[in-house]
């Protein structure tokens, strides 16, 4: 019977690479690809995976994580990267849901594009390890781009994985992939940029104060961190401030039955989203703050100038106004998130 194996491929260099050597052993490969709301691995309108496993034609099985990532993101057992980034037990999620699927299919093991030593968290030696442990892959888990720098694993005991034909590779430089990639045939791949906005330091600080002051939140709450600029007026209250036209659509196909709406009608006007625990200071600021951002909102340093700013919380007919000085900037800079 043909050795089955399960792959997990992002669609970067690593795992492509990873899967061709698999696959050039004669093994069957199921790919499988993980989707949270914190991904940023779509190149071609649709993920990086789907085109690799096409190109490979190989089956592949996208995977949306969602509430479970979520847990982790709130409470990681292994804390957090250099941002938000919660590396190890993000591995842990995915590799645990990798052998379930094993399991289910009958395959032998599970193989990874992980390189030893090119990630600063959740690929040292000490950190595969635990990866392997808590997932449940004890001798199951292959790295063929770092394994002849690894224990043998249990398929290469066995003699389903040829260990002579794995490579050696370590570190952070991308040379020897792309020497590897050159022999293959495989020219379009992406840069080796991070497909994880939880990296980013401006989304990281946003996904910090939303952890903070909001345990309870879901997937609504992490899109409309990716849109606008952010304020936190109070522990529970903040406000989203569209930059452009794109954004106003956004926070408005975003905004729940309850959150406030602001708008300057007659001129150029970001939409002021205001969610949470709402009372007349909350207003106030959050009109003062789409004044600033408005075109009506005059030189900073005129405190006599008035914009009205109509709100409510449905936006087709926003039928309250208050009328009031844009706020200063440095009273922005206090509250920005």
């Amino acid at each position: 019977m043909k050795v089955k194996a399960i792959a997990l491929l992002s669609g970067g260099l690593d795992s492509t690479l990873a899967v061709r050597l698999i696959l050039d052993q004669g093994i069957e490969v199921e790919a499988l690809n993980f989707a949270t709301p914190f991904c940023t691995c779509n190149r071609r309108g649709h993920c990086e995976a789907a085109y690799v496993a096409e190109k490979f034609n190989i089956p592949l099985k996208i995977i949306p994580l969602i509430e479970e990532f979520f847990q982790v993101v709130r409470r990681p057992k292994y804390g957090y990267g250099s941002r938000m980034n919660p590396c190890l037990d993000c591995r842990i999620l995915m590799f645990s849901k990798a052998r379930e699927r094993m399991e289910e299919v009958g395959a032998a093991f599970v193989f990874t594009g992980a390189v030893l030593g090119e990630r600063p968290m959740s690929q040292r030696r000490d950190a595969m390890r635990i990866i392997e442990r808590e997932s449940g892959l004890d001798g199951r888990l292959l790295r063929p781009l770092s394994a002849k720098l690894l224990p043998p694993t249990i398929p290469e005991r066995k003699g389903m994985v040829d260990r002579e034909k794995l490579l050696a590779l370590r570190g952070r430089s991308r040379k020897g992939q792309m020497i590897l990639a050159k022999e293959h045939g495989i020219n379009d791949y992406p840069c080796p940029a991070g497909g994880c906005r939880l990296t980013d330091p401006n989304f990281a600080r946003r996904m910090r104060d939303l952890v903070r002051y909001k345990e309870g939140f879901d997937l609504n709450d992490v899109n409309l961190l990716k849109a606008g600029r952010h304020f936190r007026l109070s522990p529970k209250a903040k406000v989203v401030v569209g930059r452009d036209e794109g954004e106003n659509r956004r926070i408005l196909m975003l905004a729940r039955k309850d959150d406030f709406l602001f708008e300057v009608k007659g001129c150029g006007s970001p939409i002021t989203l205001l969610r949470g625990k709402v009372g007349a200071e909350e207003i106030r600021l959050a009109a003062a703050i789409t004044a600033h951002y408005s075109d009506a909102r005059g030189e900073d340093n005129k405190r006599e100038h008035k914009v009205t700013v109509y709100y409510g919380v449905d936006y087709a007919a926003l039928e309250e106004a208050i009328s009031l000085s844009p706020l200063r900037q440095e009273e922005l800079a206090r509250m920005r998130i």
